[in-house]
């Protein structure tokens, strides 16, 4: 039996911490008893004698004691606790303290209490502690694997941050400080362009180019260095870009060096057509699903980080959620075995939250009857990569307020998009205060009413999940007889964006794709496409017929 006895001593009413270290404690397997404020310090004492008396060999009985008022009254307060508690602590009673940052150092001073809490620590290394009672935290005492942390840290998401920096050291020095700090479970490599296309053919490399959008990581030797730095705090776990060629190579290259957390790779991009990798649209597709079956055989999480792409680039909302169907759908058919969801809000940046919320849900909806024994789902949710005002301060109200919404659908990772994203990459110091900031949102949203079930959102849910269903089906009827499978055909899925059916505005002028289509954000907040003469909003139907019209005119 693990028995925790917690309150607030003296004169002090304070217990928010108090009742959070007890929850905590139940979910590591502990029996709580809440004494409750203003605890004397003989009835605290009292309760754990009769606890201590009743125990058995093995029991373990650890006293939480809280104070947040003064620091000098608190220091004599605890002292003479220490004092009235001495037997009991020869005995094998254990005792730790919590309160705020100066009465904490007060108690950490006495070398009465085995580890003093200041509510600056990250809840896992508060769940750590309590399910380990390790003092000194080692790598053993942190999962090290994407799901294992997972369910580890539930119900809590686990956190994610983008991080690179121009240099080698600069990056280096930067994962120490932010895996010190406890800030993540998981850190995303941020890596040059050269790394991502040019790791393998230095004769490709552009010296001009090195540390343009990451870290400029150029041997197996530079990402071992990395994950070094990474072996400190709580022991963050690594991930970092597929690549945009020598997908294999690459991807056994992650595994080695740095134990890659996940894979995240897009199905439609990342080539010739939005100009980052050398492979043509047909062709990268089926390079991404080799990917996907690389990672599946190997039981290693994947994510398809596809929906948001075409959200960046304006496409409606039906574009968008149906993108996200095929990714889950392809990811399923080439073997991945658990299947992470991205779901990026504020995109396109104008999107109401009732309209954004809509949109995630129904994704959800359609891709949760995949699930079954051997096709997990983890949702990850993130803020808007475009959406970020330059101002600072009201940067750091968007990432609250985003956070707080996504907190709706429950993730299991959350993935953190710095405040400083509208400005500069961000720092090591930026990244550990936007978990702090993200940490606070989380709390705040684990007790926040159901907006899932506003009628507006459920009603744009039901119209999305009909306005994708008409999408795929005409994307499958693209495709001869013979075709096995048309969602998962390279030929197909590329012919779906070339033919206008997946369509964004920005795509306008490009080789691949149509960028016919026009879109307008409506007075709901959604993102819709118009008609581009008369600006008259279409229905799904309406703009796939117009599309079938078009072909039959131009032969």
């Amino acid at each position: 039996m693990k028995t925790i006895i917690s309150g607030a001593l003296g004169e002090c009413v304070h217990v928010a911490g108090v009742t959070k270290f007890l929850q905590l404690a139940e979910k590591a397997g502990w029996k709580t008893h809440f004494l409750g404020p203003a605890v004397s310090i003989q009835e605290m004492l009292q309760v754990v004698r009769n606890e201590f008396k009743t125990a058995v060999p093995g029991d373990e009985i650890l006293v939480g004691v809280s104070y947040r008022l003064t620091p000098e009254t608190g220091e004599r307060l605890l002292g003479e606790f220490a004092e009235e508690a001495s037997e009991l602590h020869e005995a094998g009673v254990r005792f730790v303290f919590g309160g705020t940052p100066p009465v904490a150092e007060r108690a950490k001073k006495i070398g009465f209490f085995e580890r003093t809490f200041d509510g600056t620590e990250p809840v896992e290394a508060t769940l750590a502690y309590l399910k380990d009672q390790s003092l000194e935290l080692t790598e053993e005492d942190f999962p090290q694997t994407a799901i294992g942390r997972i369910m580890w840290k539930s119900p809590y998401p686990i956190l994610r941050h983008h991080f690179g920096l121009p240099t080698m050291e600069a990056s280096r020095k930067g994962i120490q400080a932010i895996s010190q700090a406890g800030a993540l479970d998981v850190i995303s490599l941020g890596i040059d362009q050269d790394a991502q296309e040019n790791f393998y053919h230095p004769e490709r490399q552009d010296p001009r180019m090195t540390g343009a959008g990451g870290v400029p990581v150029r041997s197996q030797e530079d990402y071992q260095m990395l994950f070094k730095a990474s072996r400190f705090g709580n022991f963050p776990l690594l991930r970092t870009y597929s690549g945009t060629d020598d997908f294999l190579r690459l991807a056994e290259m992650y595994v080695e060096t740095i134990n890659i957390a996940w894979c995240a790779i897009p199905l439609f991009w990342f080539n010739d057509m939005d100009g980052r990798g050398p492979w043509d649209l047909e062709g990268s597709i089926g390079e991404h699903q080799k990917v996907m079956s690389w990672y599946g055989q190997r039981s290693i999480p994947v994510e398809l980080n596809e929906p948001h792409h075409w959200g960046m680039r304006d496409a409606p909302d039906t574009i968008c959620v149906t993108s996200a169907y095929l990714s889950a759908y392809n990811a399923k058919s080439f073997g991945v075995r658990d299947y992470i969801a991205q779901l990026m809000f504020n995109s396109p940046a104008g999107l109401s939250d009732k309209m954004d919320l809509a949109k995630m849900l129904a994704i959800l909806e359609l891709v949760e009857p995949l699930t079954d024994d051997s096709f997990h789902l983890w949702k990850q949710t993130r803020t808007g990569l475009l959406s970020y005002p330059v101002d600072e301060d009201a940067a750091r109200a968007h990432l609250s307020a985003s956070i707080y919404l996504q907190m709706a659908l429950r993730p299991h990772i959350l993935h953190i998009v710095g405040h400083t994203e509208a400005d500069h990459a961000a720092t090591a110091k930026d990244i550990i205060a936007a978990s702090k900031m993200a940490r606070r949102a989380i709390d705040n949203a684990l007790g926040q009413p159901d907006m899932t079930q506003d009628s507006a959102v459920q009603a744009r849910k039901e119209e999305l999940v009909s306005e994708a269903k008409l999408t795929l089906e005409a994307i499958q009827s693209l495709a001869p007889s013979g075709v096995r499978d048309p969602l998962t055909d390279p030929s197909i899925l590329a012919k779906s964006v070339s033919a206008g059916i997946l369509d964004a505005p920005q795509l306008k002028n490009n080789r691949y794709a149509k960028g016919d289509i026009v879109t307008r954000i409506n007075q709901n907040g959604a993102c819709i496409p118009v008609d581009p003469g008369s600006g008259k909003v279409l229905t799904e139907k309406e703009r796939l017929a117009a599309i079938r019209s078009k072909e039959i005119e131009t032969g």
